[in-house]
């Protein structure tokens, strides 16, 4: 995943970007967690990258999502979260499209 693509997202250094896909991600973990965004969670740590501008060992790969990396992390939260599954169109699928 490259910085410019976390940026295209609507992750910014100025924030979630209105109208954007991050905006919509982050308004889906929202409903699936009973109304609030978690510290660590998958659109926060997605935050955390485009507000320090670096994707670097992300774990979102060409190949897929490198086991014991952030991304792997992020999609074991979205599984709990959703009872052990990630939905397709959910945000892990979505960010390892982008």
């Amino acid at each position: 995943m490259s910085d410019q693509n976390v940026r295209n997202a609507g992750f910014t250094s100025s924030g979630i970007k209105g109208g954007s896909l991050a905006s919509s991600m982050m308004s889906q973990e929202a409903r699936a967690s009973g109304g609030g965004v978690h510290s660590g969670g998958p659109t926060a740590t997605l935050q955390e990258m485009g507000a320090r501008g670096s994707t670097h060992s992300s774990g979102f790969t060409s190949s897929g999502i490198s086991g014991g990396s952030q991304a792997s992390h992020m999609m074991s939260w979205e599984a709990r979260s959703h009872g052990g599954g990630t939905p397709r169109g959910g945000t892990t699928s979505t960010v390892q499209s982008i």
